[in-house]
């Protein structure tokens, strides 16, 4: 019930590209396969965003990413 890895892809919009709009506001994750590339092909997912929470995240933190996640969809909308 604990989850400490999110991987996610947002429609129309490169893993890469979130990557950069959230970086570009202090919000560091993960973009590519993730070691997951023989699934991912199977699947026609070229990559995703990756998301790591633990137990030193914040409440603010998190609230950042979805800002940030909000306005990836929002440049790109």
């Amino acid at each position: 019930e604990k989850v400490g890895v999110i991987s996610f892809t947002l429609e129309g919009v490169h893993p890469h590209d979130i990557g950069t709009i959230l970086d570009d506001d202090g919000i560091a994750v993960r973009t590519g396969h993730h070691c997951a590339q023989p699934v991912m092909e199977r699947f026609g997912v070229p990559a995703t965003a990756r998301a790591s929470f633990a137990i030193y995240n914040t409440k603010s933190e998190i609230d950042a990413l979805a800002r940030g996640i909000a306005k990836a969809i929002g440049v790109f909308s």
